[in-house]
């Protein structure tokens, strides 16, 4: 029987633009006139626009940017205090529903995910935006938000 399967590991990703930097920076070389990339099937051809995937292990290979669009999607980005509570209810051993549930949460979270910036008005949208958006870094990784 077939099963349906989804691609759990992170990864890291650098679209080549086609200069000598990036291909320098992503560690492409030259040949015959085009960049190449030593994979672990051997040497494949980059063009502009390709995305350079790196593995877990380190190891590259080369993505088309329809492909990688279809596969990949970046990890959510939360703020530091979002990242802060999610790690505590992983490290106590909260549950993922208990962990989003409103008198649980620490007011900052709160307020990050249901008041409108600046008026601090509920806003139903933002409430269930930020709900899946938090379930998401839960389940798959997250990313902090740089401080403004």
């Amino acid at each position: 029987m077939i099963k349906v399967y989804r691609k759990t590991a992170t990864i890291k990703a650098e679209q080549f633009d086609g200069t000598k930097e990036t291909a320098e920076k992503l560690g492409l070389f030259r040949y015959r006139g085009g960049w190449y990339l030593e994979t672990l099937e051997g040497s494949l051809a980059v063009k502009n626009g390709y995305w350079i995937a790196t593995g877990v292990n380190g190891e590259h290979w080369p993505v088309l940017d329809d492909i990688f669009k279809k596969t990949y999607a970046e990890l959510p980005v939360v703020p530091k205090a979002v990242a802060d509570w999610i790690e505590k209810c992983k490290h106590d051993g909260t549950s993922v529903g208990d962990m989003l549930c409103s008198e649980r949460r620490p007011e900052k979270m709160r307020d990050w995910m249901a008041l409108t910036p600046g008026t601090y008005d509920f806003n139903q949208r933002r409430y269930a935006e930020h709900q899946d958006l938090v379930a998401r870094a839960w389940l798959d990784g997250y990313t902090v938000e740089e401080d403004k």
